[in-house]
């Protein structure tokens, strides 16, 4: 006698309904993407430019030294100027940074809000660094006319 070997029967698959399966999916996909920009108006950018020391307006100079040993972002109407800052707060070492990637305004309900993304840097940890306290910020003075109701920040860690 021999023994056959016998392979296991693989179920018929109907490719229609499969093909039509993916392809819903992908539209519930896109959709679940694509629909809250819609919802929301979509998202606007803010033009800004980043500002040396000795640009940066005394009034915001004036304010800063209450807010340098947080980690968040303001923005502050000077002389008909909106004005964007994002401190990192007191670190125990130089060689920390903090830049803005973008700005965006999204509107929710009824009012608005910024949105400021930005990026933290620290230094590396075979990097030589003055030893000194720092407080690391950036300003940006924006194209904005009205100051938003809400300032919100979001950190990327490099």
């Amino acid at each position: 006698m021999k023994n056959k070997l016998k392979l296991p029967k693989l179920p018929k698959i109907n490719w229609k309904l499969f093909i039509t399966i993916i392809i819903i999916f992908v539209i519930v996909a896109l959709a679940v993407k694509v629909i809250p920009k819609f919802i929301s108006g979509g998202d606007q950018e803010v033009g800004y430019e980043v500002l040396e020391h000795s640009q940066v307006p005394e009034k915001i100079q004036d304010i800063l030294p209450r807010y340098k040993m947080l980690e968040r972002a303001l923005a502050a109407k000077v002389d008909e100027q909106i004005y964007v800052i994002v401190t990192r707060g007191e670190k125990l070492t130089g060689g920390y940074q903090v830049d803005i990637m973008k700005i965006q305004l999204v509107k929710e309900k009824s009012e608005a809000k910024m949105v400021v993304h930005a990026i933290f840097r620290d230094p590396g940890t075979d990097e030589l660094v003055p030893q000194v306290i720092s407080y690391p910020y950036v300003v940006v003075k924006t194209d904005l006319k009205e100051l938003p109701q809400k300032v919100e920040l979001k950190v990327e860690y490099q």
